[in-house]
């Protein structure tokens, strides 16, 4: 699990120092990287959230790189969001680019709430982590209500 952590951590970095405009030669790279940012946040993201429900044994360790995993992966899929990626293979809505401002903030609130959730991974109090899993999954579910299609 740590190399998988490192390898995906490495792969990022590599990715964010390229600027946003030239890491994507077509509409289509972008909403592939996005979505897949979004689903490797996802599942990260579900591991804790299924150990906070009871839906999963709870295993502090896995909690902690569960949560580093998908708060870096939080920073990454914005830059997915570029113009002439709202046609194609996604459920984007109009509204992110019509509301770009509002846009901003949620996936500003979702990359706060994630930073909160690694925080209380860490103390290992299950508690904890359950009030942060709620508070990251209503940021996630904010957003999906107001900017992704069903």
């Amino acid at each position: 699990m740590k190399k998988l952590i490192a390898y995906v951590l490495a792969g990022a970095a590599l990715v964010l120092a390229v600027p946003a405009s030239a890491q994507f030669a077509k509409a289509e790279d972008a909403i592939k990287y996005r979505k897949s940012a979004l689903f490797v946040m996802q599942q990260n993201f579900g591991r804790v959230a299924n150990m906070a429900a009871g839906r999963a044994p709870f295993d502090a360790k896995l909690a902690v790189e569960s949560g580093v995993v998908a708060e870096f992966m939080a920073d990454l899929p914005w830059a997915g969001f570029g113009p002439g990626t709202d046609k194609g293979d996604t459920k984007a809505k109009a509204e992110i680019w019509s509301d770009k401002a509002k846009f901003d903030d949620y996936a500003k609130k979702l990359q706060d709430e994630m930073s909160k959730l690694t925080t209380a991974t860490k103390t290992g109090n299950l508690d904890t982590i359950k009030v942060a899993v709620n508070a990251t999954g209503a940021a996630c579910k904010a957003c999906h209500d107001d900017f992704r299609a069903k």
